[in-house]
């Protein structure tokens, strides 16, 4: 079985950039447990390769989805406060008619009212 190995690596592209964005960049190398050279080498085999799979999302998409999204929960919580009081209502009823909170309303409870 032969091994095949990855071409030989023989050019070198200089680019120029700020002083911090290099060190920035350098610093989130070192954090991902890779070398500058491997995370820019993906980045051109991936350019190279074409847009990914994934969608890009402009700016106005984003604002336009955030807009609909608060919308939708503008019209859903008013509706959704209601089901949860109205899922306590039967108990506070109760509460009020059971006037010695002693888990039964008699007849002389409920005639009160």
């Amino acid at each position: 079985m032969t091994r095949q190995l990855s071409p030989k690596k023989s050019e070198t592209l200089e680019i120029r950039l700020p002083h911090q964005t290099k060190t920035a960049f350098m610093a989130r190398c070192q954090t991902e447990g890779r070398t500058a050279s491997e995370a820019v080498r993906r980045f051109i085999d991936g350019e190279i390769a074409g847009p990914s799979r994934r969608p890009r999302v402009s700016l106005w998409q984003a604002f336009a989805a955030a807009a609909a999204g608060l919308a939708i929960g503008a019209v859903a919580a008013p509706s959704l406060a209601q089901t949860s009081h109205a899922a306590t209502a039967p108990r506070a009823a109760f509460d009020r008619l059971d006037r010695n909170h002693d888990g039964v309303v008699s007849y002389a409870e409920f005639r009160a009212g």
